[in-house]
């Protein structure tokens, strides 16, 4: 069972057993926080509790809080994994530097820096049929993230199934279902979380 508790500002997934993790994601441009709830409820039910934010002006770019503006929204977690779709995904990338980080998440996104060095795991998310980040964009973007990054395609995803805010437009057409894409990213995202976690 997962509790959401949701503001204009944010959305918290809180798991009835939190296990200590936590992951901050930062939600695209113009999407609503509440569009990705159901697609990372399965990581939260995991037991990593979910932060999702809407960047200021929706436009991650434009994001100047620090990390723990978003943090202290669930005090009780004692290890921090940040992420983002699209570029809420770049605005991610920029925290991912920070020492209470203990990885970092993609989805459908890619660093605008050079993070080779990051020194943290990382995984990236994409989609076989995303129009706007799509696979070749995704290849270009290897260099810049560490060696050991853990790269996974979802076949049949488009971009706008990373969340659920309908039809994007520049978009692939998706030819797989939510329910699949939701599977997908709960199973990736909490191996991540579990094998990069911090033991009791």
């Amino acid at each position: 069972m997962v509790t959401t508790q949701w503001t204009y500002d944010h959305v918290v997934l809180t798991p009835a057993d939190p296990d200590g993790t936590g992951l901050v994601f930062l939600a695209g441009a113009k999407v609503d926080p509440l569009a990705y709830a159901d697609k990372l409820s399965g990581i939260a039910a995991a037991g990593t509790t979910v932060v999702i934010v809407r960047p200021v002006l929706n436009f991650a770019i434009a994001e100047f809080r620090p990390l723990e503006a978003f943090t202290s929204l669930a005090p009780t977690v004692e290890q921090w994994f940040v992420g983002g779709h699209s570029l809420g995904g770049v605005k991610a990338c920029q925290y991912a530097g920070d020492p209470a980080v203990s990885g970092l998440v993609l989805f459908a996104s890619y660093c605008a820096g050079d993070e080779s060095g990051l020194g943290k795991p990382v995984l990236s998310l994409s989609g076989e049929n995303d129009g706007l980040s799509t696979p070749a964009k995704i290849d270009a973007s290897r260099d810049a993230l560490p060696s050991d990054t853990v790269f996974v395609q979802l076949p049949g995803a488009a971009h706008a199934q990373f969340g659920d805010y309908g039809l994007q437009p520049g978009d692939g057409t998706a030819t797989t279902t939510d329910a699949v894409v939701r599977s997908q990213i709960t199973a990736a995202v909490t191996d991540l979380i579990r094998t990069s976690a911090a033991p009791d």
